[in-house]
């Protein structure tokens, strides 16, 4: 709708597919679907030659791949904790080198990270995601520092409680709205999908050309007052491990 064409990347070939689909009647635009998974970086490379076989260059890289869910440390596996730092933290950083030598090194560009509040704080049931976001954090700044002379830019981009997302239903968002958790964040609210579009565009677009290195929280404040309700937590994760069983 603001005259990007754009490519998008999953595991799965066939859901990126129908996604394109839908984007490209939505918008006149074009789509281009690629299957990839970010913890190898092959598959990335590969990808992005595809990429540029259809369209000249790329200039922004949005890093949105992540894996979570509520257990508690003492529940958590060593291979639960692993395969989210693989995808979220090792996964973000093997796209952003990737998307460098092939294309930014040269011309600049824009990254933007998508991360999360909940390491910003001791979260309950979260050691795992918040490990890996605070890591992408980091991550932003130094390579904004060590990449800015070559005109790209890094920032972050952390949402609070999105509704109608998949984090949202499995990170108990819906247990959350039924207690009336939401009137404890200062607009007293949860977000939408257009309010966290909204804010990669503004990092994506040159409304922000002079941002680089930072975070840009967009959680109606949540992460400020929203307390850490352990009993209920515990709750939504009993419930999806009976269910996973």
């Amino acid at each position: 709708r603001h005259g990007c064409q754009t490519i998008i990347a999953s595991r799965s070939l066939e859901r990126v597919s129908e996604a394109s689909k839908k984007l490209v009647a939505a918008t006149g635009q074009r789509c281009l679907p690629l299957s990839l998974d970010v913890r190898q970086p092959q598959t990335i490379m590969a990808a992005v030659e595809k990429a540029l076989k259809e369209f000249e260059r790329i200039d922004i890289l949005i890093n949105n791949a992540a894996g979570n869910f509520l257990c508690p440390a003492s529940a958590l596996s060593f291979n639960g904790f692993k395969t989210v730092m693989d995808i979220d933290t090792n996964g973000t950083f093997n796209t952003c080198k990737v998307l460098f030598e092939k294309c930014f090194r040269d011309h600049g560009g824009v990254i933007v990270n998508i991360t999360a509040t909940v390491g910003y704080r001791g979260q309950a049931l979260q050691v795992h995601a918040g490990a890996a976001k605070a890591a992408i954090d980091a991550m932003t700044r130094h390579l904004a520092v060590e990449w800015g002379p070559s005109n790209i830019r890094v920032n972050s981009l952390a949402p609070g409680p999105i509704m109608g997302t998949e984090g949202f239903r499995l990170l108990g968002g819906e247990m959350a709205e039924k207690a009336s958790y939401f009137e404890m964040i200062p607009l007293h609210r949860a977000g939408n999908k257009t309010e966290i579009a909204h804010s990669a565009l503004y990092l994506a677009s040159p409304l922000s050309s002079y941002m680089t290195g930072t975070t840009l929280v967009v959680d109606g404040g949540s992460w400020l007052t929203s307390p850490n309700n352990f009993s209920a937590l515990l709750d939504v994760w009993a419930a999806g491990a009976k269910t996973n069983q």
